[in-house]
């Protein structure tokens, strides 16, 4: 039985944070932080009215066009072998777009690859391709992460697994004063947006505005925390760290081109992990790597640093697609070059639409 909701379910809520395969993403808390979508779940039931299975849609409206787009990030959520309530849920899903006239569908599991046998037959039975293998954050979520198992560790049993060179850094750092703190918006987010910019001109990728993190911490409350590395009043690192169920994720993070000696940024993500630890997580999540080991990939720095935490490299299922509509998804992807220079509501969507190979057209 498939059932949908349009608004906050306790129920419903309760299911996503307490699954295995549960994500911030699929929560209904998310939808504050993407006010400009629609927000949409799907819950296959049992007869007891409990729930089996749930994905959360996300879904807008494109811009000049009479169609729109449906994104579920991170879902569906619920076993990955339970392929009865896979087929359930992705028909739900496509009968909630096709009502909202999605041109297209996309769909990212939290999936690890090696356990998607049932997920991949299932979804490519429900109209689904699955887009080729992207190492370098060529779709929409990291196709690879690093993630550290804190489930009933100690702090001083995480920090006694680290590499040597990192249990070092975050000793220096205390050394040379460092101070890290949990901000509130009002008392940092400028400090952190600056930092933000700063990162962004010296590694070449664009960022968000700043509304969107402040909106980002009001609405997700203890969910989300702003940690910042400081040296007297000067700002050396910021990050923003999420937490649902069982999961705590590092998310976005900056740091100064100045006073990189004092490696502030190890101090700093050592406080979020012990966030992690305080709060009962299962993983603490560092997020994107490359999938490309080749130390010459001017990404290999990345993961050089995140690997020095003991993690593991997960590589997920990868990104699926349901196109709905082949014309207007044609007419979308044509006009993607003239849609990002028509501000930020256009370029939004234009990441939704890409070529099998995993690249903007």
């Amino acid at each position: 039985m498939i059932r949908y909701i349009d608004r906050y379910d306790e129920a419903y809520e309760a299911f996503i944070a307490a699954r295995p395969e549960g994500h911030l993403f699929q929560s209904h808390l998310w939808a504050g932080v993407k006010q400009n979508w629609r927000w949409l779940g799907v819950a296959a039931g049992n007869d007891d009215g409990s729930i089996r299975g749930a994905a959360s849609l996300l879904i807008r409206r494109l811009p000049a066009a009479p169609w729109s787009v449906v994104y579920v990030p991170r879902g569906p959520v619920c076993a990955a072998d339970d392929v009865q309530t896979l087929r359930e849920l992705l028909a739900g899903v496509l009968q909630a777009a096709k009502k909202a006239r999605a041109c297209t569908v996309k769909m990212d599991p939290g999936v690890p690859a090696e356990k998607a046998a049932f997920l991949h037959e299932a979804m490519t039975s429900a109209g689904f391709r699955l887009l080729p293998e992207e190492k370098d954050f060529g779709l929409i979520q990291p196709q690879y992460v690093v993630r550290l198992d804190t489930d009933g560790k100690t702090a001083e049993e995480l920090f006694a697994a680290l590499k040597a060179k990192t249990r070092y850094n975050i000793r220096l750092a205390r050394r040379r004063g460092v101070a890290v703190r949990v901000c509130t918006a009002d008392e940092a987010l400028d400090d952190f947006y600056a930092l933000m910019e700063e990162t962004g001109r010296r590694d070449h990728f664009v960022i968000r505005p700043k509304a969107y993190f402040r909106n980002m911490l009001h609405a997700l409350g203890p969910h989300a925390r702003l940690y910042m590395a400081y040296t007297g009043d000067t700002a050396l690192a910021g990050a923003i760290a999420l937490q649902y169920g069982d999961k705590t994720w590092y998310s976005y993070g900056a740091s100064s081109g100045q006073h990189r000696e004092m490696m502030p940024n190890y101090l700093l993500q050592w406080q979020m992990i012990l966030w992690a630890v305080e709060s009962g997580s299962r993983i603490y999540d560092f997020r994107g790597v490359s999938g490309n080991m080749n130390p010459d990939s001017p990404l290999y720095g990345l993961w050089r640093f995140k690997s020095g935490w003991n993690g593991s490299l997960t590589r997920f299922v990868g990104e699926y697609d349901c196109i709905l509509n082949p014309a207007a998804d044609w007419l979308m992807r044509r006009a993607i070059p003239a849609a990002r220079r028509c501000g930020a509501a256009a370029r939004a969507v234009c990441r939704l639409f890409r070529t099998p190979g995993g690249r903007n057209c």
